[in-house]
């Protein structure tokens, strides 16, 4: 980040005053002259929180007074500073905090640097600088934030910047626009863990919070909070018990919050009897009723809390209910941030055996670790006959199983799928909101989320991934060809739109090959995606758009039958192999053309197609079936040099017919579906081994190419083809040379690799960085003074002359009178 004043963001530091004008007066100081930040930049606004201290506080110099004649607590009284900030960052700093001189600039630089983080951290130390105060936020299943490491030596350890769940109040900074987007810190909490509900809600919502050691503060802790408590520290006691149980209840899910909070309760009743050595046996029951004992106030303190919590619940339904619809990130996210959840913080013996009977009792080690829910949907049938598309969701299904609990759903009639580690359901559109609802993520492909209206919405909070590896609109172009002009042309805008909404909603994007990547760059700049924001948070872009090619089995293909060789030709025969659909970007009409020549030479050389009939029985056969038919039928080569199989060949049944050809071929024409295409199809012919013969002008082209696979052709030439085919058929060094190179190059597409783009995504789901809540820019362009505007017209008004004349002038001048219009009206 440049280093002017110019392009600094306005940072408003909240001071709240408990009763201490004479630490609040030292932290000031210290923030107007200890800290390396341009001053017309840096607001700082005191909050006289009912001490009664504003005679005294009004006389210091640069300070923005805010007066509240009762004490609102931290929470409230941070909320009413904010109220006068004008900084697009806004800073809280406790009163009997002092700020290192690059506290601000390091926060601003995280800031500027990542879009994504919301909060800042600080590192805090004691007042002498020796011992730490927060390094690191925790947090225990049952809602209470602690500090770790507070009280150890400070030896810097800790000194990496890191993700957390939550910045100490202390000395933390956030972005304006989130932390106004929440409604600021719940002032429910008074003091106490309203830092801690702030962190976990803005991780709720897909805001990182990060923690940045260069930001550092000098605190002595807990200063404030011994003039507003007893002696005895049961006020204090009172408030970590319910804000640590209000904090639970507002941001766990529904299904963390039925185990917990019963045994949070329950835990809390235990920490106040164990405090107080309480228990049954002290209440020794006799003919004149119980006797009584005194409890002293920390025991009673947990008591109360649990009292007060139950009397806050109306509120905290109301409360809860908006953070859970508001939430895109799940419990198995969070729970990383929490370091060591399962830990029981309080070192008394029969608070330790409560605590492992209940984390026992209610299954908490189970819901703590609970995994993170995928939704994978399509469009196409899944069967033990099925397309790419559903091959692709099947083994995305299959690779995210291994971590996360995931469902398949298909919208398409589901018939006898293949036996899967994972539920495989058929859904109708209408139902397929409940299946979203149970998920973390969403990843879809083709029109699913057409079918789904509220995942479409710009209010949605659900995290989706959108498959777009087949560019369906180039595909129209081509395949509509024989349709009605009119109708193809509405078909096309239709399918774009489709494309278009996808592209607008998704937060995580994969496609196929570098090609269709740099083709989605394009399209996604196009629609305003590429923001600064999605940018800066990662330049590469490649967390916002990853390659995932069509990938294949890691174990290799075992062979069961012999449906080809010995049955449908000669055991000895050469068989190319023809592994996917016939679709009218295809070109099979030249590679039966090439087989007739190469046949005249060859007489052993076979052609089969695998399968002529799509599974899907919503896709039509396509016109080029037929034609191909009839060029095999015209040059008498069908039934003895080319087969048509008509019914797709199973899934796991066609490694058979792989294992029983010599040389997989592709054929296509020349034209914009090719450059952007990925043949899906062809990853079986690196799988069973074979060499492969291609058209030239599409990604495996390259690839076949650079890897020496086989050997690529210009588009609807016959001679080349048939030259190459007979290559790789009856050339056994060049076939054999093929096959050791394919055998290197398949292990980078199985599929747990070429997956790894989506499986990293869902480790750590978040929504695109243009799509979080409140964002905003942080420095905003002043508008200009008098004689900046005047000169700015003057060089335009030179320019239209330039370019047209009086004519183009007063052309512009009109437009820019109906926008000022137009502007007013919206005003008013």
């Amino acid at each position: 980040m440049a280093e002017g004043a110019d392009v600094l963001p306005v940072v408003s530091v909240v001071v709240v005053n408990y009763r201490g004008a004479e630490d609040t007066i030292t932290c000031v100081r210290g923030l107007r002259d200890g800290v390396d930040y341009p001053a017309e930049r840096l607001q700082v606004i005191v909050v006289d929180n009912g001490a009664h201290d504003a005679e005294r506080l009004a006389g210091v110099e640069g300070v923005d007074l805010v007066v509240s004649p009762e004490n609102l607590g931290f929470a409230g009284g941070c909320n009413l500073g904010v109220e006068s900030a004008r900084g697009s960052v806004l800073a809280f700093l406790n009163n009997d905090a002092r700020p290192d001189p690059q506290w601000v600039r390091a926060a601003v630089r995280v800031l500027a640097e990542q879009p994504d983080v919301a909060a800042v951290a600080s590192k805090v130390l004691d007042w002498e600088g020796g011992t730490v105060d927060f390094v690191d936020a925790g947090l225990t299943w049952f809602g209470m934030g602690y500090k770790r490491h507070a009280g150890q030596p400070d030896t810097g350890e800790h000194d990496a910047p890191r993700d957390v769940l939550f910045a100490t109040g202390s000395a933390m900074f956030v972005r304006a626009g989130a932390y106004r987007e929440l409604g600021g810190f719940d002032e429910r909490f008074f003091m106490f863990y309203e830092d801690v509900d702030l962190g976990w809600r803005l991780n709720l919502r897909g805001w990182r919070v990060r923690f940045e050691p260069t930001s550092l503060t000098y605190h002595r802790h807990h200063a404030s909070m011994s003039k507003v408590d007893s002696d005895d520290g049961a006020r204090e006691l009172f408030l970590l018990e319910r804000n640590a149980l209000m904090a639970l209840y507002k941001n766990v899910s529904d299904e963390t919050l039925a185990k917990a909070l019963p045994a949070a309760l329950a835990l809390a009743v235990r920490r106040a009897t164990a405090r107080g050595d309480l228990d049954a046996t002290a209440l020794e029951i006799t003919r004149g009723g119980p006797t009584t004992q005194p409890v002293s106030g920390p025991a009673l303190a947990g008591i109360l809390a649990v009292d007060q919590f139950v009397e806050l619940l109306p509120q905290l339904v109301e409360a809860r209910a908006r953070e859970q619809a508001s939430r895109v990130r799940g419990d198995a996210d969070i729970v990383p941030l929490m370091r060591r959840a399962m830990e029981p913080a309080y070192p008394l013996p029969r608070y330790l055996a409560a605590h492992d009977i209940l984390v026992e009792a209610f299954g908490l080690e189970e819901a703590f670790g609970a995994r993170r829910k995928v939704l994978v949907i399509t469009g196409d049938a899944i069967s033990d006959r099925m397309a790419g598309p559903a091959i692709r969701a099947w083994n995305m299904a299959d690779v995210l199983g291994a971590e996360h609990e995931v469902r398949l759903v298909t919208v398409n009639p589901l018939c006898a799928p293949p036996p899967a580690p994972f539920p495989v359901l058929g859904s109708k559109p209408r139902e397929l909101t409940a299946h979203v609802d149970w998920a973390d993520v969403v990843v879809l492909q083709g029109h699913a989320l057409e079918m789904v209206p509220a995942l479409k919405s710009a209010g949605s909070t659900k995290l989706v991934v959108c498959d777009v590896y087949d560019p369906m609109h180039l595909e129209l172009l081509e395949q509509g060809k024989d349709s009605v002009a009119e109708q193809r042309a509405l078909d096309l805008v239709g399918v774009t739109k489709v494309l278009n909404t996808q592209l607008e909603r998704g937060d995580f994007f994969l496609c196929a090959s570098e090609r269709q990547r740099h083709f989605w760059l394009g399209h996604l700049m196009s629609l305003g995606r590429l923001t600064p924001e999605v940018y800066d948070t990662d330049p590469t872009l490649r967390s916002f758009l990853g390659v995932v090619p069509f990938g294949l089995p890691g174990k290799p293909p075992q062979q069961s039958a012999h449906p080809v060789k010995g049955e449908l030709v000669g055991a000895r025969d050469k068989v190319v192999l023809w592994a996917g659909g016939v679709y009218s970007w295809f070109d099979p009409l030249t590679l039966v053309s090439a087989i007739g020549e190469l046949a005249g030479r060859r007489p052993d050389v076979r052609l089969v197609f695998l399968g002529m009939k799509h599974p899907n029985p919503e896709v039509p056969e396509m016109d080029i079936g037929a034609r191909v038919r009839a060029r095999s039928q015209q040059l008498g080569l069908t039934g003895t040099h080319v087969f048509f199989n008509e019914t797709w060949v199973p899934y796991d049944r066609r490694q058979d017919w792989l294992l029983d050809a010599d040389a997989g071929v592709t054929t296509h024409f020349e034209h914009v579906e090719t450059t952007f295409a990925f043949r899906t199809r062809v990853l079986d012919y690196l799988w069973a081994g074979l060499p492969i013969v291609t058209t030239d002008g599409d990604a495996f082209a390259d690839l076949v190419r650079a890897e020496g696979l086989g050997v690529v052709v210009p588009a609807e030439d016959t001679a080349a083809l048939a030259a190459a085919l007979e290559r790789v058929l009856y050339d056994e060094a060049f076939a054999a040379a093929c096959r050791e190179r394919i055998a290197v190059v398949a292990e980078r597409f199985t599929w747990e690799n070429v997956l790894a783009p989506l499986t990293a995504y869902c480790r750590d789901p978040r929504p695109a960085a243009d799509r979080l809540p409140g964002a905003e820019p942080l420095v905003e362009r002043a508008p200009l003074s008098r004689a900046e505007t005047v000169r700015r017209d003057l060089a335009l008004v030179r320019e239209y002359l330039d370019l047209g004349g009086p004519t183009e002038l007063a052309k512009r001048a009109a437009g820019r009178v109906r926008r000022l219009a137009k502007e007013r009206l919206g005003r008013g």
